[in-house]
């Protein structure tokens, strides 16, 4: 059955996906353990809520500093250099947390060094999305962008399990070591992909401002990006930025062990790759209607938080909510490579990052805040109202039920080929 996908011309048959596909899968083993060693490392060194909301907003408001000048440099540079300087560099602060001892560290210092991995975030993330289409013809981009997907999808179901063990076994700072050398292993594979030239590349470039200003004209022009955009950054701010801190709190504090964090994360990414695999199979006529409704069920996972009846509630929560983000990932990512001119697509990706995770550090440093003022269910409960209510909204914007732009017979990209 295996024999399909490596048949001449299917989507393994191309050697620099391939090679990108399993470096991808290495990387976000490691990537996936991360959080948690860091979580217990923050929780073990005395800190609560607030101090591990502000240490994760670190990592996130590094990318939304500098996720724009990533964007930038991988239109102008290839973007293979670009994935190799970023995954190297998170490897050597992993070493760095190693070598210095992490349990060590007093949490300002290790809130300096999560603020550097985000800074390597901002350079990879742009140039992994944008790179695709130059692996891949344009007929396979739809399951090539889902495999990478699914790719994330296993590694965050088997990194939490793998640092919950590694941390049992070996301790915080020995985690870090055998994360950064999964870092180390994903990036020796990224240096066989071949990328081809881009012509754009070789020709004098415009001021870096100047490009950085053609992008946000092009997102604005396109609206359904752009409220597709603005609709991830007020949710990703409010219900992701509170369950990503209350879990591993509520967790610990409700159960008394980690593993219900770890498991639940886990439950999450498998709830998503199965819905990935779904939504690759279905071809709605309007991919982002069903990608924004299926995407209202992440509310599930503060919901469970709220009522942390048992482990199982918890874990079963979290994977309904991982439901939620398989058919974003099926059809959110190869629209906009359709739409989007693949000499812009790096800026294009990074304004969506930059945008949807913008207000997240805000987010995340507010929730301790938040629950003394509301109390943490009435907050939780609120998250909950507020994350459906913009799924309804911006589904009244034209263009975003059916992912490409109203005004446009056929997508950009097809457009710039003609």
């Amino acid at each position: 059955m295996l024999k399909k996908y490596f048949a001449p011309g299917s989507l393994f048959s191309y050697k620099g996906y391939r090679n990108f596909f399993i470096s991808g899968l290495i990387f976000v083993l490691g990537a996936s353990a991360f959080p948690i060693a860091l979580a217990v490392t923050v929780l073990d060194n005395g800190g609560d809520a607030s101090a591990l909301g502000l240490i994760l907003a670190a990592r996130v408001a590094a990318g939304t500093i500098f996720m724009l000048i990533g964007g930038v440099w991988a239109d102008r540079l290839p973007r293979k250099w670009i994935m190799i300087g970023a995954d190297s560099f998170r490897a050597a602060i992993c070493l760095v947390l190693l070598v210095v001892s992490a349990n060590d560290l007093p949490l300002w210092a290790i809130g300096l060094l999560v603020f550097l991995m985000g800074l390597g975030d901002s350079f990879g993330a742009p140039a992994g999305s944008a790179i695709v289409p130059s692996l891949l013809p344009d007929h396979l981009l739809p399951v090539g962008n889902v495999a990478k997907g699914l790719v994330a999808k296993v590694g965050t179901i088997v990194g939490p399990g793998l640092g919950g063990l590694s941390i049992a076994f070996l301790g915080a700072d020995w985690t870090f070591a055998l994360i950064g050398g999964f870092f180390l292993i994903a990036t020796s594979l990224i240096f066989t992909i071949s990328e081809p030239p881009r012509q754009e590349i070789l020709e004098d470039k415009p001021t870096f401002l100047f490009e950085l200003k053609e992008g946000f004209k092009l997102v604005w022009e396109i609206k359904w990006i752009a409220a597709s955009i603005a609709m991830a950054s007020f949710q990703l701010m409010v219900i992701v930025a509170a369950e990503t801190v209350l879990l591993p709190v509520i967790t610990r504090r409700e159960f008394g062990t980690d593993s219900v964090f770890a498991l639940s994360a886990a439950a999450f990414s498998l709830g998503g790759m199965i819905s990935a695999i779904v939504a690759i199979k279905m071809k709605p006529k309007r991919p982002g209607f069903v990608a924004i409704w299926l995407w209202a069920l992440f509310a599930v996972a503060p919901l469970a938080l709220a009522f942390p009846i048992n482990e199982t509630v918890v874990v079963v929560g979290y994977f309904i909510a991982g439901l939620s983000i398989g058919g974003w990932e099926a059809y959110w990512v190869t629209a906009v490579q359709r739409e989007v001119p693949q000499d812009m697509q790096g800026r294009v990706f990074s304004i969506d990052m930059v945008g949807s995770g913008g207000l997240m550090p805000l987010g995340m440093a507010l929730v301790g805040p938040a629950i003394l003022l509301m109390g943490e269910r009435t907050f939780l409960i609120s998250a909950i109202v507020f994350h459906v209510l913009i799924c309804y909204l911006v589904l009244l914007v034209p263009g975003v039920a059916q992912m490409r732009d109203p005004r446009r017979s056929s997508p950009i990209g097809e457009q710039s080929q003609a």
